[in-house]
């Protein structure tokens, strides 16, 4: 068995064994409205989507079509008006606000436009709050925290202060804190959007190759299309839908 599967199915996972023939993250009939006033802004309608196992997918769309929408809902972190997520294979509408928390620190890993780092603290700090949200912090822990860090290029800045840290390694620090606790989905949320080009480029190329070594999916939202291409798989969000644009 890989260490995917080992992570996915080991003694203390919800998932069943046979988890790794289906997608590693589905939505059924996914709807989502907001109230304004006397409107009803239906901005998914009835969106079905599937991601498989180390499977890297972009999302694009204009503004407002709902893509962070889309996003929180698949995190867990909104509940949609109807439809159904599925994390592996656990329908994630039959868990309590407290089960759905305690799933999602080991299940999905999270890096968004602003890098939600804790100022007062350094780098390898910051990573490790990954691990600490799901438990206590050990050996192991901190061993994988420098790990992670040496991967993302941070080896001789793990003690720094973000305020010492360029945007860019802001953003590296947080996709490490993604991954520590070897989740099997990593949801991108325009991730460069706080970076120029360059940076950017970088961080794209990044998370597509740890992912890939990680053998985490990748759900990556973004309004540039180069970055998009990079994916294996690209979409486009209209009119509450999904489709290859």
């Amino acid at each position: 068995m890989s260490r995917y599967a080992k992570r996915l199915v080991g003694d203390d996972s919800p998932y069943p064994s046979n988890a790794m023939s289906d997608p590693v993250l589905k939505t059924v009939g996914l709807r989502k409205n907001y109230r304004s006033g006397d409107t009803t802004l239906e901005v998914l309608r009835g969106l079905d989507f599937t991601v498989s196992a180390g499977e890297s997918v972009s999302i694009r769309g204009e503004s407002g079509s709902g893509k962070s929408t889309l996003l929180n809902l698949l995190a867990g972190l909104d509940r949609p008006d109807a439809g159904e997520l599925w994390w592996g294979a656990e329908a994630t509408h039959k868990l309590s606000l407290a089960e759905l928390t305690a799933r999602r620190g080991r299940f999905l890993g999270m890096v968004f436009q602003a890098y939600y780092l804790i100022p007062e603290i350094d780098a390898c700090a910051n990573v490790l709050m990954g691990a600490r949200m799901v438990g206590s912090i050990g050996s192991v822990e901190r061993d994988r925290a420098t790990m992670l860090l040496k991967r993302v290029g941070l080896a001789e800045r793990s003690h720094h202060l973000p305020s010492h840290l360029s945007g860019g390694e802001r953003q590296r620090v947080a996709v490490a804190r993604a991954l520590m606790n070897h989740p099997p989905v990593l949801l991108a949320d325009e991730p460069t959007g706080n970076l120029d080009e360059r940076s950017g480029d970088e961080i794209v190329a990044l998370l597509l190759e740890v992912c890939a070594e990680e053998k985490a999916a990748l759900v990556l939202v973004t309004h540039n299309p180069a970055h998009a291409k990079k994916t294996s798989r690209q979409l486009f969000l209209k009119t509450g839908q999904l489709d290859h644009g």
